[in-house]
């Protein structure tokens, strides 16, 4: 496993310095719904947040009060991730309200160090338990860093989301191959699944959000935000009522 998921990480850095620095298109922040509700800008990108929080601290309430079923040595990687799941919600909506690489900045940081925590809690329980708990801070240290990288570099007009994406999409690859793989020692996995696949419905609802708009009133990438949340809460209730696995 340990080997697989280095592989993955040279794939991506192979790609990493095959390909040309990737500036952020200026395009990206023109949002298919651009209506002001109630005094408030892009209301319905910006509203759409509101799941991220709420389902951020009722899940750190449950991990608060020991409701879930994980490994005591994963509390405060668990505490991470709910926590910056909170921080997604304002951070994204902070973008959405003016939206520019500035803002941008503070929607990126909280959504990469949200996978990252989640990364190494899935190597923990699926793979490495001492892996997966000594790679958090290094980890969240290496996403912090690509996001920051990707703001300076467009801040000085040679902007690069090469390490972004590598941060990005290394976890996103990584963790369905080591859930099928390893897919103990918990039961059962639906709402793991549930999880993964509102991700992937998030991001198709993301890629076409202008038509979506057009056809049903309400932009895509609204419907990302709800649909994203909708998957978090998945994650917790699966924490909340799987079961160990007794060999």
């Amino acid at each position: 496993m340990t080997v697989m998921i280095l592989s993955i990480c040279i794939v991506l850095a192979i790609l990493f310095v095959w390909v040309p620095s990737i500036p952020q298109n200026p395009s990206y922040h023109l949002f298919a719904d651009q209506r002001t509700l109630l005094g408030i800008p892009h209301f319905w990108n910006v509203i759409s947040n509101l799941p991220f929080v709420l389902v951020g601290l009722l899940s750190l309430k449950s991990l608060f009060k020991h409701q879930f079923n994980i490994n005591s040595m994963l509390f405060t990687t668990y505490g991470v991730f709910f926590t910056v799941v909170v921080l997604i919600g304002f951070g994204s909506a902070w973008y959405h309200l003016n939206p520019n690489n500035d803002t941008l900045l503070w929607d990126r940081l909280p959504m990469t160090l949200a996978f990252i925590a989640l990364f190494c809690a899935i190597i923990a329980e699926h793979h490495d338990l001492k892996l997966g708990i000594r790679s958090l801070w290094p980890a969240l240290l290496v996403g912090m860093s690509s996001v920051i990288y990707w703001y300076i570099t467009e801040s000085l007009g040679r902007g690069d989301l090469r390490p972004y994406g590598v941060v990005q999409f290394m976890p996103l690859i990584a963790i369905p191959i080591i859930i099928a793989i390893k897919p103990k020692p918990y039961f059962p996995l639906k709402g793991l699944w549930w999880f993964l696949g509102c991700y992937v419905l998030a991001k198709v609802l993301e890629h076409f959000d202008t038509i979506i708009y057009a056809g049903l009133g309400i932009g895509g990438h609204s419907l990302k935000h709800l649909t994203a949340g909708l998957g978090i809460y998945f994650y917790g209730r699966y924490l909340f009522k799987r079961q160990t696995l007794v060999y």
